[in-house]
């Protein structure tokens, strides 16, 4: 990924304007922007990562108005932090507890799903060379997949739904699968490979190259 334009003072002075982000975002009309502000700050100052998570925990830990709007403000952040970055492992612990706790205070509620979303994310993550893009923070907001389309020459494009963590041999794969079926080539020895291209290059994607990764710099 390419170095982020962003300056950056102390580690303490980062972790206080997150801080400040997340008491806005409370109120915000259009979280999406400050989301990907506060998963971009985090991808480039690895050592606050743990904060976020314990901060965001500590802000859907007895909310004043459980599943209102505010309230979902932060689970949603916190749905994009598990996509993204993994926590230290006493902070996972920690994490675990308060999403097995919210959903036995709040079953069926929102914030249960969400927390049921993020444990098996959690599962999944193994970290991200790019902050999710605006339309992925749209899509896990309301914990679904993303649909990329793969361009294929010589036949029509297919239409793959994806995650957070599908990777480009998976989604390689699949296309392949599909190309067979349609044009008849069970008996082909021939081997796909997945390009991205841009308007300066063109170059394949490596096997565990997450999708959603290529879609953001396409941002």
């Amino acid at each position: 990924a390419a170095p982020s334009p962003r300056s950056y003072t102390t580690l303490r002075d980062e972790a206080v304007k997150l801080f400040n982000s997340l008491q806005q975002l409370e109120s915000e009309r259009d979280p999406v922007p400050l989301m990907q502000g506060v998963l971009q700050t985090c991808l480039d100052l690895p050592p606050l990562v743990d904060e976020i998570y314990c901060q965001l925990v500590k802000q859907t830990t007895e909310p004043p108005a459980p599943g209102g709007q505010g309230d979902l403000h932060y689970w949603q952040l916190l749905t994009c932090m598990s996509c993204t970055f993994l926590p230290s492992p006493p902070v996972l612990r920690f994490l675990r507890f308060h999403l097995d706790r919210t959903e036995s205070r709040f079953p069926a509620s929102e914030m249960a799903k969400y927390a049921c979303f993020i444990r098996e994310a959690l599962r999944k993550t193994k970290g991200r060379e790019c902050v999710p893009s605006l339309e992925e923070i749209l899509v896990l907001m309301r914990r679904q997949e993303m649909i990329c389309t793969v361009h294929c020459p010589g036949a029509p494009a297919c239409s793959v739904a994806i995650s957070s963590h599908t990777t480009a041999e998976e989604v390689r794969d699949h296309v392949a699968r599909e190309l067979v079926s349609r044009l008849g080539l069970s008996q082909s020895p021939n081997l796909f490979a997945l390009y991205e291209q841009s308007r300066r290059r063109e170059q394949p994607v490596g096997n565990a190259t997450l999708l959603a990764d290529v879609l953001t710099r396409f941002e």
